[in-house]
C-alpha cells in the first residue's frame, strides 16, 4: 500500500534513519519540505465533501476514494463514529467552510467491534479516573453506520444533512459497500 505521506524506506520497507519513530517522520517531513511549493489552495474543499472514517491504518482514503489534495476535509477517529467531536468538526466544516455533503465510512474487522464499555472501567480502575467519553463500541457495523447517519441528520447544528451517506469499507477488497440508511 503506498500513502501520500510515505516515509523513506531502507531494506525490506524498513523505515531508514536513526532514531525514535517521530524523530524518523521529521526527516521524511524535511525531505517532503525540500521539493514543496505551496499548492496555493484555500482550506475550502474543491469537492464541498466532508469525510468521517475511522482512524485504522490499512484505510488510505484518499486512494480509495479517488481524492486529491484539497478536495474534502476528512474527520478520522476509532471507529469513524459520529461523536460530539464529530459534529463540531462537521459545524465549522458545513457553517464556515462550505461543505454541503458528508460521507461515514466505517469498515470490516475493526477494532470497535472487539471492545466493550468495560473498557472505560478497567481504565478508570488502573488511572483512577474514569474517562469521560464513551467508547462507542459496536458488534454490527451496518448498523453503526445507519446510526452514525442519524446522528448527522438530526443534528440542529448541521445546515446541510440531505446529502448523508454511510458506508462499509471492505479491507479485504478495498470496495465500500452502501449502507441503506432504513
Amino acid at each position: 500500500m503506498t500513502t501520500s505521506a510515505a516515509v523513506p524506506t531502507g531494506p525490506k520497507g524498513a523505515i531508514a534513519g536513526r532514531g525514535t519513530v517521530t524523530d524518523r517522520l521529521v526527516e521524511a517531513n524535511e525531505q517532503y519540505a525540500a521539493a514543496f511549493s505551496d499548492p496555493g489552495m484555500d482550506a475550502r474543499p474543491v469537492l464541498h465533501v466532508a469525510v468521517v472514517a475511522c482512524m485504522d491504518a490499512r484505510l488510505d482514503l484518499h486512494a480509495a476514494l479517488g481524492l486529491e489534495l484539497g478536495d474534502c476535509h476528512t474527520i478520522r477517529n476509532a471507529g469513524g463514529v459520529v461523536t460530539d467531536d464529530v459534529i463540531r468538526s462537521l459545524t465549522i466544516s458545513q457553517r464556515a467552510l462550505g461543505t454541503r455533503s458528508v460521507v461515514l465510512i466505517h469498515h470490516t474487522n475493526c477494532g470497535l467491534e472487539s471492545l466493550t464499555e468495560d473498557f472505560r472501567h478497567e481504565l478508570e480502575m488502573e488511572v483512577g479516573q474514569r474517562p469521560a467519553w464513551a467508547v462507542e463500541s459496536f458488534r454490527d457495523v451496518e448498523q453503526d453506520v445507519r446510526q452514525s447517519m442519524q446522528r448527522v441528520r438530526t443534528s440542529p447544528f448541521l445546515p446541510h444533512t440531505d446529502d448523508v451517506r454511510g458506508f462499509v469499507f471492505d479491507v479485504r477488497s478495498g470496495l465500500l459497500r452502501e449502507v441503506d440508511p432504513t
